[in-house]
């Protein structure tokens, strides 16, 4: 099979396509052809060694795919062969086939094609967990989101709206913002035109409920400060490559909650609750994710730069059919 490996930590110009060994499956586990795989900004830091885990190069780089069971091993009972799949990892997606635990796959709803749900997984369960049990977002809120041209972002600006919110969306460019506002959003507010904090008080003037921050760096603390008392901040990632140093005092003086986001965080009841609503929002075809670019696997090292450069509006896929 082929397959983008990285040979050694460096930048995406390391990844080269080789030609690999079918990967070997055992108990518990099976193989999936994979036919779409979506590229995140984790993927180019794990290839630089600059993530918070570091795989031994070399290694197969890509976390999300979708694709079809082409062999089960023993212990498998409740997925078959031929089963349409969505699954995430650390690694190993950037191929034409990889070798998963079965517990780690979800069935492909009827209706929705690889693309969709390759660029639905990560993205969209990350920021409605974060909307739902984080932000505690409901209708009616002012919910500001950072980097919402972004997967992570423009998903938030989607389903904030779906949840009855007015959103101002914060990004970089006037292509980035264009798709928010298709997306839902009421405010758009371009960082690189000006003054950030003088940006959002004229489009939130009450002040914030909710602030989703997937980018970091010197966007947060004019967010924060951005949030009305009693208000909650949600640091999701650090896109930007720079973690923000807060000034804690905003905390105490303004009364807001400031938490981070992780799935192993959320309560199970709301869990399984927020599961729930997002496929139906995804079966219904309520919700959609905005796929930007696609390329072939030969194309790797252009889709990884196209996330490193902060250039994807919504999500980068890599087409394996």
């Amino acid at each position: 099979m082929r397959a983008a490996v990285c040979p050694a930590y460096g930048p995406p110009e390391m990844v080269r396509i080789d030609e690999c060994a079918s990967p070997a499956i055992g108990a518990g586990h099976v193989r999936v052809r994979v036919h779409a795989a979506a590229v995140n900004y984790p993927d180019v830091l794990l290839v630089a060694d600059r993530y918070q885990i570091s795989v031994p190069a070399p290694f197969v780089p890509g976390s999300e795919f979708a694709g079809e069971i082409v062999e089960k091993g023993p212990a498998v009972s409740d997925l078959a062969v031929g089963d349409r799949v969505v699954g995430t990892g650390l690694y190993g997606a950037f191929a034409e086939e990889v070798a998963v635990p079965a517990s780690e796959l979800a069935r492909i709803p009827e209706g929705v094609d690889d693309r969709t749900a390759a660029a639905f997984g990560v993205a969209y369960r990350t920021a409605y967990h974060t909307l739902r049990s984080m932000a505690r977002v409901k209708a009616g809120d002012d919910v500001i989101v950072l980097g919402a041209g972004g997967g992570v972002g423009l998903a938030a600006v989607q389903l904030a709206a779906q949840l009855g919110a007015s959103v101002t969306a914060v990004a970089s460019s006037g292509e980035k913002l264009a798709a928010a506002t298709g997306y839902g959003a009421d405010h758009v507010v371009n960082h690189r035109s000006g003054d950030l904090r003088g940006a959002l008080k004229e489009a939130v003037p009450g002040g914030a409920h909710a602030v989703v921050d997937p980018v970091g760096g010197k966007l947060s603390e004019p967010a924060l400060r951005s949030l009305r008392r009693g208000g909650r901040f949600v640091t999701v990632g650090y896109a930007s490559g720079v973690i923000p140093t807060i000034p804690l005092n905003l905390i105490l003086v303004k009364g807001v909650h400031l938490l981070g986001f992780q799935f192993q965080d959320v309560p199970p009841d709301e869990f399984a609750r927020n599961e729930d609503e997002l496929r139906d929002l995804l079966i219904s075809g309520r919700v959609r994710p905005h796929v930007g670019a696609v390329y072939p696997l030969t194309e790797v090292v252009q889709a990884l730069q196209h996330v490193a450069d902060g250039r994807a509006v919504g999500k980068v896929l890599i087409d394996l059919t």
